[in-house]
């Protein structure tokens, strides 16, 4: 591995970890204004706005 990809790896992981959180907590929550399926794919596409943007707006109330 080149050091570029040694000193990503952190971040990397971090994003990785931070989707399957969001995506754990899409399947066990309810969402609001989107299908869960539409909340996921945000999440995938843009990390990690995605994630933090379902976290404050399309997390349902508990």
């Amino acid at each position: 591995m080149s050091d570029t990809t040694l000193a990503l790896l952190p971040l990397i992981l971090l994003g990785v970890a931070f989707v399957g959180y969001c995506f754990y907590d899409i399947s066990r929550h309810q969402v609001r204004y989107l299908p869960k399926w539409a909340w996921a794919l945000i999440c995938v596409i843009s990390i990690p706005l995605g994630g933090i943007v379902y976290l404050l707006v399309g997390r349902g109330h508990r």
